[in-house]
């Protein structure tokens, strides 16, 4: 019987898991893989016992595919769960919780249009183009679950609005949606650095107040797209 918790990787079948050391391991034949989804019931599963947490990276995510734990732990656990969230105090904890997550919500969706704004700092000629591109930009970085830059809290919210500006502009002003790279070790990265290296001096050019004509300007074509930002 495994005596403590275990990060592993799905294995080759489903009953397997892969251990960090590549060694295929089997769970427990009274074991049971909990999916995801139920961040409740997995939390207190992991407190009761000894679990295996499988994750699978892809890219530089990491994805969770459930947990290995005890079948009738798993069960007890899931039923007193059920009964509890069946409680008008749940109920009523679970509204304030709802209510303090869109507060806060609302709260980070300005914070971070502002920071937006401030890094812009668009000559006042520009101005509403500014508020434009701010408003873009954070209505497509800020939602939860989004999984962008902007969601992050291991860099300070002033760097999350300049990568999304760019990660934005690389998008919707340039044709990297639609290159070919070549899959080769660091090409990718060299293209998007070509491509902020653009989108920088782009938005210098505003910052100064130089003059651009809209039908040629990749920035404005882009915001003309988005009628709900104007």
């Amino acid at each position: 019987m495994p005596t403590q918790t275990r990060i592993v990787c799905p294995g080759p079948d489903l009953r397997s898991v892969r251990a960090a050391d590549g060694k295929i391991l089997n769970p427990p034949t009274n074991w049971t893989l909990l999916p995801p989804g139920d961040a409740g019931l997995t939390r207190r599963v992991k407190a009761a016992g000894p679990t295996w947490t499988v994750q699978e990276k892809v890219g530089r995510r990491l994805f969770s595919k459930g947990i290995w734990a005890d079948t009738t732990t798993i069960a007890c656990i899931g039923a007193e769960l059920t009964a509890e969230r069946a409680t008008p105090e749940y109920a009523k904890k679970r509204a304030s919780g709802v209510q303090r997550r869109q507060r806060e919500q609302t709260e980070y969706v300005g914070e971070f249009r502002d920071a937006v704004l401030q890094f812009l700092a668009f000559n006042a000629r520009y101005a509403t183009l500014a508020e434009e591109l701010a408003k873009a930009v954070t209505d497509h970085a800020t939602p939860v679950g989004s999984g962008t830059v902007a969601r992050t809290e291991r860099i300070p919210v002033e760097q999350r609005a300049e990568s999304a500006v760019i990660a934005w502009m690389r998008h919707q002003t340039t044709a990297y949606d639609q290159m070919t790279i070549a899959r080769v070790k660091g090409k990718r990265r060299e293209v998007r650095r070509m491509l902020a290296a653009r989108s920088k001096t782009l938005l210098q050019n505003y910052r100064q107040g130089v003059s651009f004509e809209p039908a040629t300007c990749p920035l404005q074509r882009a915001l003309s797209c988005f009628p709900v930002a104007r």
